[in-house]
């Protein structure tokens, strides 16, 4: 296989503001595409921030035009993008913790979240998941955090052909360790690059732990971000293996 760049981003979400919010993707994508980066994936609900209260104001659908800028930066640069955001139907009331995927071909795919928190229920229907994504010689499947704590999720990814597997979370600090130990084990067991894109600075009324990871097949630590950073964790394969580093995001000149 040729070399291949994924990245696993945390950024600052500002509560409710959607445009502010996919200016600060849109910085990310763009310093992703400098490290030639080809899948890049964000927290839980960036687009919006973690605040299920305003969710439902906030819900977008894949034709709302405020997505265009990221569309256009996954086909000019050739670059996967998955983001978080509250999803409407375009034909009813459900409203759903939801993933955006631009594909470097100009489509447009949608992951819901499978498995809510009680406090998650009272806002949003449960999702019915997503298509595993191809990535030219490679398979995505995607997961939004609770979907992690369910071991038969990341199995049925694998079992469907996945050789990645990426989620977009919101884990608190106190959950961190046992959370991430639990990725890694996904990714020994299954065999898979497991991406951790986690937030990393509070979010609706959360602590968030940051420390977006990225797994080897073998369960080995590629890479880690800092703990409350605007960052990328970017990670590398090439034929010696996999190589993994940091860089932080500046907004400065965006």
């Amino acid at each position: 296989m040729s070399d291949f760049s994924i990245a696993a981003a945390q950024i600052t979400c500002v509560a409710g503001n959607i445009d502010v919010n996919i200016q600060r993707h849109s910085r990310a994508v763009a310093l992703a595409a400098e490290h030639g980066v080809s899948l890049i994936i964000f927290p839980e609900l960036s687009l919006t921030g973690y605040e299920p209260e305003l969710a439902r104001k906030l819900g977008l659908t894949l034709q709302d035009s405020r997505l265009e800028l990221l569309r256009n930066q996954a086909k000019n640069h050739n670059i996967t993008i998955v983001c978080g955001a509250p999803l409407c139907c375009n034909d009813g009331d459900a409203l759903y913790i939801g993933a955006i995927v631009f594909a470097p071909d100009g489509t447009l795919y949608s992951y819901t979240k499978q498995h809510l928190h009680d406090t998650e229920e009272h806002f949003f229907t449960p999702g019915q998941g997503g298509p595993q994504l191809s990535l030219g010689e490679r398979t995505l499947g995607l997961a939004i955090c609770a979907d992690i704590a369910s071991p038969s999720h990341p199995q049925l990814a694998a079992a469907g052909g996945a050789d990645i597997y990426g989620a977009g979370v919101l884990i608190s600090k106190p959950s961190y360790d046992k959370e991430s130990e639990m990725m890694r084990g996904y990714a020994e067991k299954h065999r898979m690059t497991v991406m951790l894109a986690n937030h990393c600075a509070p979010t609706g009324g959360w602590i968030p732990a940051g420390k977006s990871a990225i797994w080897s097949e073998l369960g080995h630590e590629i890479v880690v971000a800092p703990a409350n950073q605007d960052a990328l964790a970017i990670a590398r394969k090439t034929h010696e293996g996999w190589h993994g580093h940091v860089e932080l995001i500046s907004y400065q000149g965006a």
